[in-house]
């Protein structure tokens, strides 16, 4: 599977629903909305450590969008600086936060280039034979984190393509109330606390 010609083809694609974040500037942000107690350069390196370690491991760095012991990683291989492999977790819906679904996941991540794919499928076959399907409480999806600009001023791009039209405009919204929040994504938080261990503070 060509998981970046998946993305493409979906957003191309008129009846589904392509939404994309404003890139994010993230030391431009700790500057701005945070205090630290001490100065540190979130690096592009570090960015992409994170990108990493949320992939694997969606649980600690999602903050509180996974369910508690639901995340799976398996058929994990490393092909020079291409790594694969199926992540399913219930998360959070985005339209309706108090209630969890089941979502699987494809995932590539470019360590060369520091993209990672999350291509969304209706189930798959665990190591021990089970079938795993996905929860139908929203539409299948597909997602691109990825890391731009240099090691000194990364910048940390998000898109999410949703295989409808979103006709009631319900997760368009949700999607534009998360652009607008000024703070640096809850991942981002996390890494930079229990990772690099800095003390962050959000400025009221």
């Amino acid at each position: 599977m060509d998981h970046e010609d998946v993305l493409k083809t979906a957003i191309a694609d008129a009846q589904n629903t392509a939404i994309a974040l404003p890139p994010s500037d993230v030391n431009k942000i700790v500057t701005e909305h945070y205090t630290v107690d001490k100065p540190f350069t979130y690096t592009r390196t570090q960015l992409w450590d994170m990108e990493t370690r949320k992939a694997h491991d969606p649980e600690t760095f999602l903050g509180g969008v996974v369910r508690p012991g639901s995340a799976r990683v398996f058929n994990v291989e490393r092909n020079g600086d291409t790594e694969t492999f199926v992540r399913v977790s219930d998360q959070r819906q985005w339209t309706n936060w108090n209630e969890f679904t089941t979502v699987i996941e494809l995932v590539r991540l470019d360590h060369a280039t520091h993209r990672a794919f999350f291509v969304g499928v209706d189930s798959v076959d665990a190591p021990d034979g089970q079938k795993i399907t996905r929860g139908r409480e929203q539409p299948l999806f597909h997602v691109e984190h990825s890391c731009a600009g240099s090691e000194e001023e990364p910048l940390n791009l998000w898109q999410i393509v949703l295989m409808d039209k979103d006709e009631s405009g319900a997760a368009r919204e949700a999607f534009k109330m998360m652009g607008k929040n000024p703070y640096l994504r809850a991942f981002n938080e996390i890494y930079i606390r229990d990772v690099l261990g800095v003390k962050l503070e959000r400025k009221q």
